[in-house]
């Protein structure tokens, strides 16, 4: 029995999100039915991530156990071939057989992309969290530098989110602004229930002048999350990397 790593990029714009649910399409079925295919096999698919609906990753990363023969590097381009184009195996690789994809994550980076133009664009629809008001970048970048560093996130979660601790630590949180296009990148040792999304739509505000970047430390440690920002939509969120 080998335990297959799987580096995995989707569009999730068709999909309700990765984890399996009930009446409702999955990336994680999907790729686990291309496996049943290819194998003849019944896998349990572990993903590192359950990204919601509508959200997307360049770097979700998953494993199963096999006893197929299949070299462990020609998983990706045999499972490329039966899957759909939304959905793409980057890679593929024999790991330890006490690797988890979820459990032994290390930290992630995330993306988050604002399309910030008067109007809306028809290719960035599904890509992006479309802001038609001016933005100040300068504005945004101090309060960016704010989330930096360890913390209580309660006030940047989901109010349905249950977890034993909401203290993360983000080393990296960073914008950069390509024409109408803003990208926020963040990395940390992991994120609460909407946390990158939540951050992100505080960040847009502060951006429109609603939010002052100074009050955020006050936010963070208020714990309230009314306190803090929208949560931006699922459309404009990639999963780009997990480090192990």
């Amino acid at each position: 029995m080998r335990n297959i790593k799987l580096i995995i990029e989707y569009d999730g714009t068709s999909y309700h999100g990765w984890q399996s649910q009930i009446n409702a399409v999955a990336i994680q079925d999907v790729v686990k039915e291309a496996i049943k295919r290819l194998t003849g096999e019944a896998v349990d698919l572990t993903g590192s991530s359950r990204t919601d609906a509508g959200v997307h990753a360049y770097g979700q990363t998953a494993n199963f156990f096999t006893e197929s023969a299949i070299p462990a590097d020609k998983f990706s381009r045999a499972l490329n071939s039966i899957l759909p184009e939304d959905i793409v195996i980057r890679e593929s690789c024999e790991a330890s057989r006490d690797f988890h994809s979820r459990y032994a994550a290390k930290g992630k980076r995330y993306r988050y992309i604002v399309y910030n133009s008067p109007s809306r664009s028809a290719l960035m629809r599904n890509r992006a969290f479309h802001v038609p008001q001016r933005l100040d970048m300068e504005l945004m970048e101090k309060a960016a530098g704010h989330f930096i560093g360890k913390h209580n996130f309660s006030a940047f979660r989901a109010s349905d989110s249950s977890v034993t601790t909401t203290i993360r630590t983000i080393t990296h949180a960073c914008l950069i602004k390509r024409e109408e296009i803003i990208e926020f990148n963040i990395e940390g040792d992991g994120f609460l229930y909407n946390m990158v999304r939540i951050i992100s739509g505080t960040l847009v505000e502060v951006g429109m002048g609603r939010v002052l970047h100074s009050d955020i430390p006050g936010i963070i440690e208020s714990g309230d999350r009314r306190r803090a920002g929208r949560t931006a939509p699922p459309q404009g969120l990639y999963l780009m990397k997990v480090f192990y």
